[in-house]
C-alpha cells in the first residue's frame, strides 16, 4: 500500500468540508471557498492507495502565527497512523509559528503531546434569533458598502494578523449576510451571518457592547431569513456566555483553542463569536 500527502486541490477542499459535516461540524454551504482563498497551500490531503481518506488544514497568517483546522482520518482507516502522518506534515508546513486550534475537549491531552497549550473553550450556542434593537447613535449597515481597508482593520483588532483574502471572501459569498455597526462614523461591531448544513451560524461577531451584539445578531438572522441560528461564543470573553444565554440560546457544543505559544494580543472583550473552528 502506499500512502502519499500532497497539497489539496478545490476539489479535495470542496472534499474535506464534506467530510466536516459528516462529522457533526455543521460548516457553510459555501465556507469552503473562503478556506481555499485564505492559503491555497494550506490543505493537505492524504491519499491510500489513490484513494482520499484523511486531511488537515495549516493555513498561514502573516509571518509568525498559523491555524490548525480538518484534521480528520475517514472512519475505515482511523487507528493505522495515517492521521498521525498528515499531522505531522501539517506541523512542518508551521515550523516556527505560533499556532492555534479549534479540538474538540477530549482530545486535550494529546495537543499538549504535541506542544499546545489550554488558552480558553469556545461553546456553541444554538437557538432563535431574537428581535433586538441597536442602542441610541448606532445604525446597521451592510459591510459590503465600507471601504474594504476599514473592515479588515477592524477585524485585525480580533484576530492575531490581518487576512484579507479570506475576508474579502467571507463577507461576498452566497447564502450569506454581512452588517457592520456605526457609530459617529466608527465601526462598533461586525457580524457575517451564513447558511449551513444545518441552520445558519453567526461568525465572526465582534461588539463594543452585549447590546450591539444582540442587534447585529438579528438583523443577520432575519436577512438570512434563519430560523434556527448558532454561534461560537468565544470563552476568552467573559461576557460572551452570559449574552448568549440572556438570549435564551443552549449550549450544544464545545472546542478547546489551544496555541503554541503565548495567547494572541487581541480585543477579547469585543469577541462574541468566532469566525471558524477550522480557521479560526
Amino acid at each position: 500500500m502506499t500512502f502519499d500527502i500532497s497539497v489539496a486541490s478545490v476539489d479535495d477542499v470542496q472534499r474535506m468540508a464534506r467530510w466536516a459535516a459528516d462529522e457533526g461540524w455543521n460548516p457553510g454551504k459555501t465556507d469552503a471557498h473562503a478556506f481555499f482563498a485564505a492559503d491555497p497551500g494550506g490543505f493537505l490531503i492524504g491519499r491510500l492507495n489513490g484513494e482520499p481518506v484523511a486531511c488537515i488544514s495549516v493555513v498561514k497568517y502573516g509571518a509568525g502565527f498559523g491555524f490548525l483546522g480538518f484534521y480528520i482520518a475517514r472512519p475505515a482507516v482511523r487507528g493505522k497512523g495515517y492521521g498521525i502522518e498528515v499531522w505531522r506534515a501539517g506541523m512542518a508546513r508551521l515550523a516556527g509559528r505560533n499556532v492555534g486550534l479549534d479540538g474538540v475537549v477530549a482530545q486535550q491531552v494529546n495537543y499538549r503531546k504535541s506542544g499546545f497549550r489550554l488558552a480558553w473553550n469556545n461553546v456553541r450556542y444554538e437557538g432563535a434569533a431574537q428581535d433586538a434593537k441597536p442602542p441610541a447613535g448606532v445604525r446597521l449597515v451592510d459591510a459590503r458598502s465600507i471601504a474594504f481597508d476599514k473592515l479588515a482593520a477592524y477585524d485585525r483588532r480580533f484576530f492575531p494578523e490581518a487576512r484579507d483574502a479570506f475576508l474579502a471572501s467571507w463577507i461576498s459569498l452566497p447564502e450569506r449576510t454581512a452588517m457592520v455597526a456605526v457609530r459617529d462614523g466608527s465601526l462598533a461591531g461586525f457580524a457575517v451571518m451564513r447558511a449551513c448544513q444545518a441552520g445558519a451560524r453567526v461568525g465572526p461577531l465582534y461588539a463594543e457592547t452585549p447590546d450591539i451584539a444582540s442587534a447585529l445578531f438579528a438583523a443577520t438572522g432575519r436577512q438570512l431569513g434563519a430560523a434556527a441560528v448558532a454561534v461560537d461564543v468565544a470563552g476568552v470573553n467573559s461576557a460572551a456566555a452570559a449574552w448568549a444565554e440572556r438570549l435564551g440560546l443552549k449550549p450544544s457544543f464545545e472546542t478547546a483553542r489551544m496555541y503554541t505559544g503565548a495567547d494572541p494580543e487581541i480585543d477579547a472583550g469585543g469577541l462574541f463569536g468566532v469566525a471558524s473552528f477550522e480557521l479560526g
